[in-house]
């Protein structure tokens, strides 16, 4: 069954390691795509078993003894997704066109320019009976899947001890044994890889073939780029172009207005970024083409098909979507694909798994709840809800004087501080021992911890406990296990449980908004999170330093353009359920802000390191430092 989106132009990303993992087989059979991460294969394992008892069908375990196994098990779960997806499709086909039914659902969600949704309308008005037999078949073979991804994040690759099995090098660390598990699955799917470049990972891609284009130019595993920036667009792409690999897609992820662990750009904000996007993007194949056909030149055995029209790159956003509007601007001004939608989607019990208890604090959460933490033991920040029980179990351990976490995992055992195995440093191991080496007998409290120690029980598992939601909500594990959740700040704006056909609609503009009209549009949203990112650099980093001055000096640049160039976009006119008016408003509160911070970052500079001219984005929103587009 080929698995194609079937007009939406949306899509849910990766959420945590399980509140998606089981997403495509949720909404998947509205034509929804969909994206599961493939960090955690335990709990991979247990939903493959949950959904094989539900459906009836055959299941074997595999035991986690090798990193082959990790592969077999992703396999193994996403060829359980293609068979439970063609049954879905196969059931949905065979009902009867009338109202309320799951094959009228299919249709009324699609957006109302769809093409097929405006047959499927037009397909009551139909008198002849010939005419109308004719029409359902069309319509029934229209009815698809969306398109099911995974998620890797590149740099996530370590080398892990399996039980008493030696540590697993070379091919099957981590994110390379991940992606044999995809690679090898049947049916078509997306790969999307996140948190930069992993040459070896990169290179490791070579060995599969479903991800080379065929003599039609279609690859049955497609590649997406989740990326920051052009400038990292352009070099990751080219790195996998030199290896004959096409990129399917950009998907540009807001720095900081997102879920998840944040990744701040230096001071570039989601305008002007796809404003470069935009300006380039016709360009695309005079870069990456030559680089594919120059691969190909050198194995005659392949057979090279150039990139048809219908098959370019797509480019798409994700980060801080609230409206409905927001969505029609992306799309229309920048030219976009499809848009992202993932934190809100924490709220409707129909695409995600998270257990009830979670999605009721994630509805009455407030501003203050939703933190920027440093939870997570791979030292990136990471979004995080104050009030989750992950945090609360957490806090009751340190009181208790058993700081950390069990590691029955070990995914982030990275830290080869003490001898012996490498340890994560949110567990209970690695603290005792930490403490221990630092002169305590006993480990202090949080009243009484030094600033070091504090900043070690801030440490959280962020592998079994961002899982826990779905194995709750799935029935696996029983309610009153510590649940964390990584939401976005957009969620503020969501306060309570919403249907699949509530959020569809809402993402289309066809109801009253569910958010607030007063809600600050996106790009103001993020612009005040990069100002605060901002202030927090200057209080925490010696700015005297020079490479940090200049990093500093780069970052004010580069706001100081966005500025200009969302002044001018708040100037044109809103569109429906677009809060236009915000980013005008914002954008000069802000900038006075910038200006203050600014000057006391000059302040505290020598007299000669005050020039403030720095390499930023000229006027068109467009980086300066980017690389040209030339192959290289």
């Amino acid at each position: 069954m080929e698995t194609t989106a079937s007009g939406h132009t949306f899509h849910v990303p990766v959420m945590g390691t399980g509140f998606t993992i089981d997403s495509p087989l949720r909404i998947g059979k509205f034509g929804i795509s969909t994206v599961v991460s493939l960090v955690d294969d335990n709990l991979i394992e247990k939903v493959r078993r949950e959904y094989a008892k539900k459906w009836d069908m055959p299941y074997e375990r595999i035991r986690s003894k090798s990193g082959l196994d990790r592969a077999r098990r992703i396999t193994a779960y996403f060829n359980l997704i293609a068979d439970i997806l063609e049954r879905q499709i196969a059931t949905i086909r065979a009902l009867p066109f009338e109202p309320g039914n799951d094959k009228a659902k299919y249709f009324e969600l699609l957006p109302h320019g769809s093409p097929l949704k405006q047959d499927y309308e037009a397909h009551f008005a139909i008198r002849d009976s010939g005419e109308r037999e004719a029409s359902m078949r069309r319509l029934n073979d229209a009815i698809l899947p969306g398109r099911v991804g995974c998620n890797i994040m590149t740099k996530a690759d370590a080398a892990r001890e399996f039980g008493n099995a030696p540590k697993v090098e070379g091919d099957l660390t981590d994110a390379k044994s991940a992606l044999k598990g995809f690679a090898e699955a049947k049916g078509e799917g997306d790969v999307i890889l996140s948190a930069g470049v992993n040459p070896t990972l990169f290179g490791f891609i070579e060995n599969f073939p479903a991800f080379y284009a065929d003599e039609n130019g279609k690859s049955q595993k497609r590649i997406i780029l989740k990326v920051s920036d052009l400038r990292s667009s352009l070099i990751q792409g080219k790195l996998l172009a030199k290896k004959g690999l096409r990129i399917a897609e950009f998907r540009v992820e807001s720095g900081l207005n997102c879920g998840g662990h944040v990744f701040a750009t230096e001071g570039l904000l989601m305008g002007p970024i796809l404003e470069a996007f935009k300006a380039e993007r016709a360009r695309f194949d005079s870069v990456f083409e030559p680089l594919i056909a120059a691969y190909y030149s050198h194995r005659p055995t392949l057979h090279y098909a150039p990139r048809t029209p219908e098959n370019r790159i797509r480019i798409t956003a994700q980060g801080g979507i609230g409206t409905a509007g927001e969505a029609i601007r992306l799309m229309e001004d920048f030219g976009l694909d499809s848009t992202g939608w993932a934190s809100p989607f924490l709220l409707v019990p129909e695409a995600t798994a998270l257990d009830a208890e979670t999605r009721k604090k994630l509805a009455q959460a407030t501003s203050n709840d939703f933190v920027v933490s440093n939870a997570s033991p791979l030292g990136v920040p990471f979004n995080n809800l104050r009030t989750s029980s992950s945090e609360e179990w957490s806090e009751a351990r340190i009181e208790a004087g058993t700081p950390g976490s069990p590691c029955p995992n070990g995914y982030i055992r990275l830290n080869s501080e003490f001898e012996g195995p490498a340890l994560c440093v949110g567990s209970s191991e690695y603290m005792a021992k930490k403490l221990d080496a630092m002169g305590h007998t006993t480990p202090p409290t949080r009243e009484t911890a030094s600033p070091e120690v504090q900043a070690m029980y801030d440490k959280r598992c962020i592998c079994c406990h961002l899982g826990n939601g779905a194995l709750i909500d799935l029935g696996v594990a029983l309610p009153g296990m510590p649940v964390a959740v990584c939401p976005g700040p957009n969620l503020v704006h969501f306060d309570r449980s919403y249907s699949l056909v509530e959020m569809v609609d809402h993402i289309y503009g066809r109801r009253p908004s569910l958010v607030s009209a007063d809600r600050p549009h996106m790009f103001a949203k993020e612009l005040v999170l990069y100002v605060d990112h901002l202030a927090k650099m200057i209080d925490t980093q010696d700015v005297s330093h020079p490479k940090v001055a200049h990093s500093l000096k780069t970052f004010i640049a580069n706001l100081k353009d966005a500025f200009g160039y969302y002044l001018k976009l708040a100037e044109k006119p809103a569109y429906p359920l677009e809060n236009i008016a915000s980013l005008g408003r914002i954008t000069e509160e802000q900038h006075g802000r910038l200006l203050t911070l600014e000057a006391h970052f000059l302040a505290a500079l020598p007299d000669a390191d005050r020039d403030n001219t720095t390499t930023g984005t000229d006027t068109a929103g467009h980086a300066v430092s980017a690389p040209a587009l030339a192959v290289v």
